[in-house]
């Protein structure tokens, strides 16, 4: 179980990984932009590396403390279930 669970986290955080750049490209041509809520929730619900990432790399969101908090706390909760899931009997 935690082999596709470490698959699917790795996939959304490509996924989110991919959002913040686009984003971020978005934002220097001023055209359509993802709701902040979005990235949000793409961190949170089980891409938190790669929003994490993403934010360094793109230095997308970095000064907005919330974006921070979110991203760390789902980093939290999806190493929680990893680490529950290798213990698990």
């Amino acid at each position: 179980m935690l082999k596709y669970m470490l698959i699917i986290f790795a996939v959304i955080s490509l996924l989110t990984f991919i959002v913040y750049g686009l984003d971020k490209h978005a934002a220097k041509q001023h055209t359509w932009r993802a709701p902040e809520r979005r990235l949000l929730l793409f961190g949170f619900a089980g891409g938190a590396v790669g929003a994490l990432l993403g934010m360094q790399v793109f230095h997308h969101k970095t000064k907005k403390a919330y974006f921070w908090a979110v991203n760390l706390l789902g980093l939290v909760w999806q190493a929680g279930v990893c680490i529950w899931l290798l213990l698990k009997p």
